[in-house]
């Protein structure tokens, strides 16, 4: 066996040893736990045939229980092949035919059983392929090798499967065969946005909301694949009518989850059910339970609508900051969006007496340091007395963020929808009057 091992890897190559051990590991691994499986089930069919068999009275019941389970290692026909004896002693013992019916449905009933609710979940963990996979590598394999192929499809597929983990030619294989995924999260949102058919990433985002909070899902997925959408917008793979349908699709998707209520509470003690919930939330809890009541915010912000959101004027910045807006509402602080066009419009001063307490600009892309700055002095000038929010929605250096806080004069930057929501509510909880720079009266817009 060293032997063959030995040259098995020096037929794959020796340059890249670990990954060749590794590939060698991960199918003896797939296999040993296949096998065991097959026996595992094997023997329940065969031990529930004899059983079965000695209850209803047919002759030797436990050696056609034996004999099934050594069958049934052929697929697909090696139960229903066993049958055929017990059912022929059967017809010639009984004058009736209740002994024959009963022996069917012992073995179609077993047979069915096994095949569509033990296997499956079985074998697909242990395999690593998927349910068509299986099906499709039998027929493939019983047309080349008729019996023998058959019996021997689900490991030499599995092989193939950990050839296609391992070989960069070969991951197509894996693609194929393989129970992962296709697509992540992001890439089947950015695909399903750009079809324009929001329906399924809507599906995928109630999945992912039964356990975790809508700021992580956007974080996690939907910021994700509007960054893959940034990538071909910037080198214009994605432009015009492809382009707006791809930003509606998010309009629309945005809107379904308005109706989606978070299973976390609204703050308060926990009961047992909220609390398990919160568990399985993670980090992201502690603030995802939170939904501020006016009486419990700062007196500032307890406007009509204490919070604005502001678009760059990036492609996509209207599209998520929409997402952000919608975060920002689900935990109790009215908030308004504006476009990079509407903010211009405004006067100086007008969102300080329409009672505007956060000014949040938000950016998937900034295009310069200038550019930044420029949007921060729009923000004081806007509302001298609010706060500014950063967001730069793309991961960045922790010293960049603090040199961009300090040299833009914001209250805080952030680059995610979970790390803003933080800094939002725990600035309307701040009672303290606003210390800070003051703001320029007014700011010339710069197109």
């Amino acid at each position: 066996r060293e032997d063959l091992r030995n040259r098995l890897i020096r037929l794959a190559g020796t340059d890249d040893l670990q990954q060749t051990t590794a590939a060698i590991d991960d199918a003896a691994r797939r296999l040993g736990r296949l096998l065991l499986f097959q026996l595992a089930v094997n023997a329940a069919f065969g031990a529930l045939v004899g059983i079965g068999l000695f209850f209803i009275g047919v002759p030797s019941p436990f050696l056609w229980g034996v004999l099934g389970g050594i069958l049934r290692f052929v697929p697909y026909i090696g139960g229903f092949i066993s049958a055929a004896l017990p059912l022929a002693l059967a017809f010639a013992v009984d004058p009736g035919w209740s002994m024959v019916i009963w022996t069917l449905v012992l073995f179609v009933g077993a047979e069915l059983f096994l095949s569509n609710v033990a296997e499956p979940l079985l074998y697909g963990h242990s395999t690593g392929l998927s349910p068509v996979a299986i099906l499709l590598a039998a027929s493939v394999w019983a047309f080349l090798w008729g019996p023998v192929g058959l019996i021997l499809a689900t490991p030499l597929t599995v092989c193939l499967v950990v050839m296609g983990r391992y070989v960069p030619r070969l991951e197509f294989i894996d693609v194929i065969f393989g129970d992962r995924p296709a697509l992540s999260p992001p890439q089947i949102f950015y695909q399903r946005m750009l079809a324009g058919e929001p329906g399924e990433a809507s599906d995928q985002a109630r999945a992912f909301l039964r356990e975790r909070a809508l700021a992580t899902y956007y974080d996690e997925v939907a910021l994700a694949g509007m960054r893959l959408a940034h990538e071909d917008v910037s080198r214009y793979a994605v432009e015009g009518e492809r382009l707006e349908v791809m930003k509606q699709a998010v309009h629309r998707f945005v809107r379904s989850l308005d109706r989606l209520k978070s299973p976390l509470p609204k703050g308060g003690a926990l009961n047992s059910e909220a609390a398990a919930a919160v568990a399985v939330a993670g980090p992201d809890a502690a603030v995802a339970r939170i939904v501020k009541r006016k009486n419990e915010l700062a007196p500032p912000w307890r406007g009509e609508t204490p919070v604005v959101c502001i678009a760059g004027n990036g492609t996509l910045d209207e599209p998520v900051t929409t997402m952000l807006a919608q975060v920002v509402t689900k935990h109790g602080l009215r908030t308004r969006t504006l476009n990079w066009g509407e903010a211009n419009d405004l006067n100086p001063g007008e969102g300080e007496r329409q009672g505007v307490a956060l000014v949040i600009l938000s950016f998937l892309e900034p295009l310069s340091l200038v550019h930044l700055r420029l949007a921060v002095r729009k923000a004081h000038a806007m509302a001298p007395g609010a706060r500014v929010i950063l967001g730069i929605w793309r991961a960045r250096d922790p010293r960049m963020v603090a040199e961009l806080k300090s040299k833009l004069h914001a209250d805080a930057v952030v680059t995610n929808f979970n790390e803003g929501l933080a800094a939002i509510l725990s600035l309307a909880e701040d009672r303290e009057p606003r210390s800070g720079h003051e703001a320029p009266s007014a700011i010339r817009h710069q197109p």
